[in-house]
């Protein structure tokens, strides 16, 4: 069994205590911003219902071969990415309208 001496022992408290603070930090990272991730959000369920009408109008006039179910899959998928795109419009203009009314 080796001794341990205090100044080892200090080296390596040291050591852990600047291994923590350099745990601790945040990093920026390169990834996209907040408004980038809401914009892509918003393409996406407008892609999703540009697609849901083009399946209703296809399956309208006999041109598509989707079944009835998968068009009314994809409009109720389109419905509810709509939907939970506005709730989430709402929660950020509530949170909006609370940062502003903070006393200053």
């Amino acid at each position: 069994m080796s001794e341990i001496s205090p100044q080892q022992l200090l080296s390596q408290i040291r050591a852990m205590q600047t291994d923590l603070h350099g745990a601790g930090t945040v990093k920026p990272t390169a990834g996209d911003g907040f408004g980038e991730m809401l914009k892509s959000v918003i393409n996406n369920v407008n892609e999703t219902q540009q697609t849901a009408a083009s399946m209703k109008e296809a399956f309208a006039t006999g041109e598509g071969s989707a079944s009835l179910a998968e068009v009314m899959i994809a409009s109720q998928k389109a419905d509810l990415s709509f939907r939970a795109m506005t709730e989430v419009r709402n929660k950020l203009v509530n949170a909006y309208q609370e940062i502003m009314n903070m006393p200053v």
